[in-house]
């Protein structure tokens, strides 16, 4: 190798170490089981078990943090997506919601599983999170029965 090689390669390894000083918040907060939608889906526990297998990463209280998730950058690149995952939608404070706001949320849900939205890069990395067909409409479906306002 050339020096110059050699050295773009020490401080390629050098930053790489140094990130790893850098750790993201990786938390799961303490939730309620009694107002997850878990708990609050009656009927629909094929919407339960797609939430369980597919989302539960990024859209609920309990993310797995697999050991690639401890190592920079992915590390920086995961605790975002859950952030940002959990602001969109938590499954693990599906009663915070009102009744309309779970209906729009469903329908968005919908919308971005049918369009490949969801999961998206993430079933790269854990291939079992990806959306069948039937997913999709197992989906879809409890976004179209969500009992109207005021009915729940």
């Amino acid at each position: 190798m050339s020096r110059r090689l050699n050295r773009a390669v020490v401080v390629f390894v050098a930053v790489l170490a140094a990130a790893q000083l850098v750790r993201p918040n990786r938390t799961n907060p303490s939730t309620d089981p009694n107002h997850s939608i878990q708990a609050r889906a009656g009927a629909a526990r094929g919407l339960v078990a797609v939430v369980d297998r597919s989302c539960r990463d990024c859209h609920t209280n309990a993310t797995v943090w697999p050991w690639y998730t401890q190592v920079a950058p992915v590390s920086w690149v995961m605790a975002s997506a859950v952030t940002k995952g959990r602001e969109a939608i938590n499954f693990s404070e599906w009663t915070a919601y009102t009744p309309e706001q779970q209906r729009k949320l469903l329908t968005e849900s919908c919308r971005d599983a049918s369009t490949g939205k969801m999961p998206g890069a993430y079933a790269l990395l854990r291939p079992e999170t990806r959306l069948s067909t039937g997913d999709i409409a197992t989906i879809c479906a409890a976004a179209r029965t969500m009992e109207p306002a005021g009915s729940q």
